[in-house]
Parts: C-alpha cells; sequence; structure tokens
C-alpha cells in the first residue's frame, strides 16, 4: 500500500489527489496535452482488465520545464510514490540514476520492432531506462480553404509564410474578422520555445543547434540572429502578443477557434482540429515546418515520450508489465488512430487503418525519422541550465527587451559557463 504524500507549490498541487490512491497496485504519471490523459486512462483500464490489478493515473503538468522540476523533486525524494513515469525524450540521461533496468524486467527482445534510434537514446550506460511510446517532430497546420481563398501555395520557407500570413489576415481583418492572426506558436518561456527556436535556426545553414555533437557552443552566429529577429518580428504584426505565453494547448485554442491561418504543433492537435467539436474541421491539412530560405531546409525538432519505472517502486515487475503493455504494437496503433500520437513502431507507418486515420504519418514520414534532436545528450545533467537559458534569452528576444545579436552573446557566456562544469 503506498503511503501518500503531501506536496507543497503549485506545482506539486498537480499531484493533489494521490492519497486516495492508497489501495491501488500501482500509480501512473500522465500528461494531460490534447487528448494524453483520456488515451492513458484507456489504456490503463485495458491493462486493468486483462491483469486483474489496479492502477492510478496522475496528470501532470502541461509544461514539460514544470513536469520535469516535480519529477525531480519525487524521485530525490526516493518516493515510491509513482511506479510508471512518463518521460520526455531529452530526460533519460538526467533521470537514470532513478529507474530500473527494463532489460532484467522485461522478455528478452522486448525492443525489438521499435526505432532503433529512440531504444538507443532511451539506454543509457547499457541500461534500457526507458520504453519508446510515442515519438513527435514539430509540423506546420494551415488552413487550406484560406490559402486557396487566396490563391496561396503552402509556404515552404519562413519568408513565404510571413508574406502569406500577412496577406491572409489583412484579407480577413478586413472581412470582419478582427482577432484573426497569421501564426501562432509556442512562445512561453519553457521547454517548448526552445524546441520552437530550434527549429528556426537549426532551419537555416549554420544555424547552429545551440551546442553541437562535439560540444562545441554554436548558437551565436549570424544565422541564428537573424532567424530570431525574424521571429520577434512576428510578435504583434502576425503573431498576437499573447503568443509569448503560449504553449501547445493556447495556440491549439486559437486555431481550432479559426482565428489563425497557420500554426506549429505537434501531431497530436491533427485529431482535436479534425474533432467534430472543432470549427474548422476538413478545412486544415499538415506539412513540413518552413526552411530557412532556399538554401535552408526543414528542420522539425524531435519530440516524444516514453515510459519508465521508479527504482523505488515495491512492485517493479508489475510496473514493467504495465509499460510492456501500453508500449505494444496494439496499444500504440490504438492511440495512432484515436489521437493521432506517432508510434514508435515502424510498421505501423505502414498500417492502413492508421494512414486512413492519419494521412500525414505517411507523407511525412521523412520528417519524422529526420528530426533534429536537442542537445541533451552531450550536455547530460546540464541539459535543463542549456535549456533554460536558451528559452529565456529566446524570450527576452521576442519580447523586445534585447536584439538577437545582444542576446545570444549574452547566452554564449553564459554556456560557456555551464561547460566548465564538465558536459
Amino acid at each position: 500500500m503506498k503511503s501518500g504524500l503531501v506536496y507543497a507549490g503549485s506545482v506539486l498541487m498537480a499531484l493533489g489527489g494521490i492519497s486516495q490512491a492508497q489501495a491501488a497496485d500501482l500509480t501512473i504519471s500522465c500528461g494531460a496535452v490534447g487528448a494524453e490523459l483520456q488515451l492513458c486512462q484507456a489504456g490503463v483500464e485495458r491493462w486493468e482488465a486483462r491483469s486483474g490489478h489496479s492502477v492510478e493515473v496522475v496528470s501532470t503538468p502541461n509544461s514539460a520545464t514544470e513536469r520535469l522540476s516535480l519529477y525531480q523533486q519525487i524521485l530525490g525524494s526516493h518516493s515510491g510514490d509513482i511506479d510508471v513515469f512518463q518521460i520526455d525524450v531529452v530526460w533519460p540521461g538526467m533521470l537514470a540514476t532513478h529507474l530500473i533496468d527494463l532489460n532484467e524486467h522485461l522478455p528478452k527482445g522486448a525492443t525489438d520492432g521499435f526505432f532503433e534510434a529512440i531504444v538507443d537514446n532511451n539506454t543509457v550506460d547499457g541500461q534500457l531506462v526507458a520504453m519508446p511510446w510515442f515519438t513527435d517532430a514539430g509540423v506546420l497546420y494551415y488552413r487550406k480553404d484560406l490559402l486557396e481563398k487566396y490563391n496561396l501555395e503552402v509556404p515552404t520557407t519562413w519568408a513565404a509564410l510571413t508574406e502569406a500570413a500577412h496577406t491572409v489576415q489583412a484579407g480577413e481583418r478586413e472581412a470582419g474578422h478582427k482577432d484573426f492572426w497569421g501564426y501562432v506558436f509556442q512562445g512561453r518561456a519553457y521547454e517548448g520555445l526552445t524546441v520552437n527556436a530550434l527549429e528556426w535556426m537549426a532551419s537555416y545553414p549554420e544555424g547552429g543547434t545551440i551546442v553541437d555533437d562535439d560540444g562545441k557552443i554554436t548558437v551565436n552566429n549570424p544565422q541564428a540572429a537573424g532567424a530570431l529577429s525574424q521571429a520577434a518580428g512576428w510578435i504583434n504584426d502576425i503573431s498576437p502578443q499573447g503568443v509569448l505565453n503560449y504553449t501547445e494547448e493556447e495556440a491549439r485554442g486559437v486555431f481550432q477557434s479559426g482565428n489563425a491561418l497557420f500554426m506549429r504543433n505537434w501531431p497530436y492537435a491533427w485529431d482535436l482540429v479534425q474533432s467534430e467539436q472543432s470549427s474548422i474541421r476538413d478545412r486544415v491539412e499538415v506539412a513540413p515546418l518552413p526552411a530557412g530560405g532556399k538554401d535552408g531546409q526543414s528542420a522539425g525538432v524531435l519530440g516524444g515520450w516514453n515510459l519508465a519505472v521508479s527504482r523505488y517502486s515495491d512492485n517493479p515487475d508489475m510496473a514493467a508489465d504495465l509499460v510492456a503493455f501500453l508500449t505494444s504494437f496494439d496499444e500504440q496503433k490504438r492511440r495512432a488512430i484515436e489521437g493521432s500520437y506517432n508510434p514508435t513502431l515502424p510498421a505501423l507507418y505502414q498500417d492502413e487503418e492508421v494512414l486512413a486515420a492519419v494521412p500525414f504519418f505517411g507523407t511525412l514520414y521523412e520528417t519524422f525519422t529526420s528530426a533534429v534532436p536537442r542537445p541533451a545528450a552531450v550536455t547530460g545533467d546540464n541539459y535543463p541550465r542549456v535549456s533554460n537559458a536558451f528559452f529565456n534569452t529566446v524570450h527576452e528576444v521576442l519580447s523586445g527587451r534585447v536584439t538577437a545579436d545582444q542576446g545570444l552573446e549574452s547566452l554564449e557566456g553564459e554556456l560557456e559557463r555551464i561547460k566548465r562544469r564538465r558536459w
């Protein structure tokens, strides 16, 4: 039986109600972005029916930054109150010491058929600390009806996106749609802004990826400055001032209500914008993110989430069995069809039922398999500091408090200080 914990602070209040879970055999933390929580609960119920065990599902903050802080406090206290953690693709290295080696609790060959790169990402010092659950890459959502109305092509560069956004935004506002905007994205100072800004930078030749694979700090360069300056120019032009506080769901809310032409988001939003409750149903398509000019490239950043078992769980074998079930072929297929969550099994990208539900899983397959990773592996335990420094700097640039050149020069110095701590 679980002891129950009382946590202080607004973030930790996300675990309010865990004390009611004392009779459950296991507790799992799940995200609540889009349909995540409902899909997790449905999967857990299927496992409960099969196994005869009970599971308490705990919702966690939508912000990845807040969720990591919460996890670190729970695991740092060696609490066994949560058995299974949903962890970001950039967290295995920093949380590995608190997680069991799933190789010791799952049958041999448990990772066969999964994307090898994600399995490698989740293997730390030879130990499999998490199973791949769903993968992600940033994509561009657009209103196909409005591009057709204004005789515009789907933009393949950021400059073309900006121009199309100006045209449609002006036309729609003139037609009486005063709250209409050209482009919405994730601009709050959190991990989501690290992702967005890295996509802007990496889309330009020599734009850099904050820190390269050799540990060299690459963020302070003219292409990166140009990318951030362009993005800063969107604020109060084609993007609302409020975008500076948007996470995924705020951006989706604006887009899904019909108040934006373009949106950067993850694939999960597809099922929601195409739902019966959506005011733009059947008027949306998905494309790769724009490139940074004719010599640039589309650069969706790698996302995704995995399932890990706490080293402090009282029931590690049972928890590992739950993880194996939730990451299985059938469960991933269900989640892909019902919620457009990208599978971590290549075979499902050729499944007719999956492709019928989410057509762009086929057309954008290369986007998902060649996504740009964040520099978590090379920076190790210091990645949260690197990311925090980066997204805070970008937020300052977008807010107009500093220029891109000033911000990146200062950021380079801060990253050098972090680097001296050995990443």
